[in-house]
């Protein structure tokens, strides 16, 4: 399920900290002064098996003249009606201050679970000053230290048990989100699949401000268009509105099965494009890059397709096994090619390969190459299996899984990728014990 997290709380109390510690990398800036985090971070997080998107707000300031931190305080009101659990964080070393006291009041008002992480308790004279955040009237009040870890995992069990543990739904017909950079061409390329205009459709960047849900059914061809909001570069989130647009377009991205990534062809693959590419990855969706306004592209030859095709999985890579089309919504060209990868992707990654398959094709590959051996460790992969997930993911059981290399993990993912195919579907590899 597409849970979101969302971490409020004023400034300078260790949110951004926490989030680095849940998505496991350094991810948002952190820094020791007031309001450094100036934009909404968010990523993946996985903890007892369950999947959610951790949104690491601004600080939280009431009443405050200051419209860099009124924006801050707007976007945690959205964070709080977009999230399914909260975590509300507060700091021991300043006790409960007035804008604590007032967050609080609006957290109570709220029907989403609240759970409250007293920050910055590492030692036994703090453990006893945090026990008056009790007072702010949350069942749910953990201590720990974002700094160290100590107690972020009370904290991670806490919101696990509130989200849904249901595995993503399994639509009869195949769900496609157009997602990328806002004014690529989103809307214009579902009104133009459908034949009507059943988007807004402006030039000006960002005016698709919700996920809008369109089901296609012609040429014996059926699926669900799920057309995004325009997924902006964060520093350019100045709008709450499209700062809810960001968390919506989450949301879009997690539901569907295989994601557009539109691509403009007259600025090439940016930075933001690979972000979003690696928010689709890391949910494991299956990808179709779509380089749009291909008409606009001059002095085209034969090869210039190849030499972009090249240069975009380049910047795509290690994960690159992904089919590149050049399309244009306004002249409608190869925008039915794009719907047939699409299909071909969703096949991809419903495929299923059985058992005696894999170990025949693999097994003799296994043994001329076998796994480099660790500190005199011999590693042997006795037996392979697809696991049962909506994903392609397959476990390899062996004698010591936790000291394969990922170097090696690759070196697999390539072979079945070479055998079987899942172009465009991101592949899970595991090692068990057999």
């Amino acid at each position: 399920m597409n849970n979101i997290v969302a971490i409020v709380g004023r400034p300078n109390v260790g949110k951004s900290t926490l989030y680095n510690r849940l998505i496991g990398e350094r991810q948002a800036i952190v820094d020791d002064f007031s309001g450094v985090t100036r934009d909404r971070m968010y990523g993946a997080c996985d903890w007892n098996g369950k999947n959610f998107t951790v949104v690491d707000t601004g600080g939280f300031v009431k009443n405050s003249d200051d419209i860099f931190e009124k924006a801050i305080r707007d976007q945690v009101v959205i964070a709080i009606d977009e999230a399914d659990v909260i975590i509300f964080m507060v700091d021991v070393t300043t006790g409960i201050t007035d804008l604590d006291e007032q967050m609080a009041k609006i957290l109570r008002r709220t029907d989403k679970p609240v759970i409250v992480a007293v920050n910055k308790v590492d030692n036994h004279a703090r453990l006893l000053l945090a026990n008056e955040f009790w007072s702010l009237g949350f069942e749910e009040t953990h201590f720990l230290s974002s700094i160290t870890g100590s107690g972020s995992g009370e904290v991670l069990d806490a919101v696990t048990e509130r989200i849904s543990d249901e595995e993503p739904e399994t639509s009869e017909i195949p769900k496609f989100a157009i997602i990328g950079q806002p004014n690529v061409g989103k809307s214009s390329l579902v009104n133009a699949l459908l034949g009507k205009d059943r988007n807004v459709v402006t030039n000006i960047a960002g005016t698709t401000r919700d996920s809008i849900h369109s089901v296609y059914k012609k040429f014996d061809k059926e699926f669900m268009l799920i057309d995004t909001a325009g997924i902006r570069k964060k520093n350019k989130v100045h709008e709450n509105l499209e700062f809810y647009s960001v968390m919506r377009a989450i949301r879009a991205l997690e539901e569907a099965d295989v994601c557009f990534l539109l691509i403009d062809a007259t600025l090439g693959v940016e930075s933001q494009d690979l972000s979003i590419f690696q928010l689709a990855l890391t949910r494991n969706k299956g990808v179709v890059v779509l380089v749009n306004k291909w008409d606009l592209v001059k002095n085209k030859d034969t090869n210039t397709a190849r030499d972009m095709e090249r240069k975009i999985k380049g910047k795509l890579a290690p994960f690159n096994d992904v089919p590149v089309l050049f399309i244009s919504v306004l002249e409608k060209q190869r925008i039915f090619q794009a719907i047939d990868a699409g299909l071909e992707v969703y096949e991809n990654r419903t495929r299923k390969i059985k058992t005696s398959e894999l170990n025949n094709f693999l097994l003799p590959i296994i043994d001329k190459t076998s796994p480099p051996a660790n500190r005199g460790r011999f590693i042997k992969i006795k037996y392979i299996t697809q696991i049962k997930t909506y994903y392609p993911a397959f476990a390899f059981f062996c004698n010591h899984p936790k000291h394969v290399k990922t170097s090696y993990k690759h070196f697999l993912e390539n072979q079945i990728r070479s055998e079987f195919d899942f172009t465009g579907v991101p592949i899970g590899i595991f090692f068990r014990e057999k």
